[in-house]
């Protein structure tokens, strides 16, 4: 997963994606990534355990959704201002 914080300089901003491309690049996933993306869509950001609970999907899947959501550029990811032992994720859209 890629993490960005304001502190990091090599960090780049990445353009935003129309609606359109969004949609395109999420029709290709799988259902369990889908799905994460609509959770994300409704509450965010969220850690992998709070999307495993929101989901009712297990862990492991949630990370596999969540990997094929960041090789498709639609979700981002930086370390939770609560704890910052456990990464948050968004999406990109």
């Amino acid at each position: 997963m890629s993490t960005s914080t304001a502190e990091d300089p090599g960090a780049v901003a990445e353009e935003a994606l129309s609606e359109d491309e969004y949609r395109e690049r999420l029709r290709e996933l799988p259902p369990s990534a889908k799905l994460i993306a609509k959770v994300l869509e409704i509450d965010s950001p969220l850690s992998q355990g709070q999307l495993a609970e929101e989901s009712l999907l297990p862990d492991r899947t949630v990370r596999y959704a969540l990997n094929r959501l960041d090789d498709a550029g639609l979700v981002g990811s930086r370390y939770s201002f609560r704890d910052a032992r456990k990464q948050v994720y968004f999406l990109k859209h």
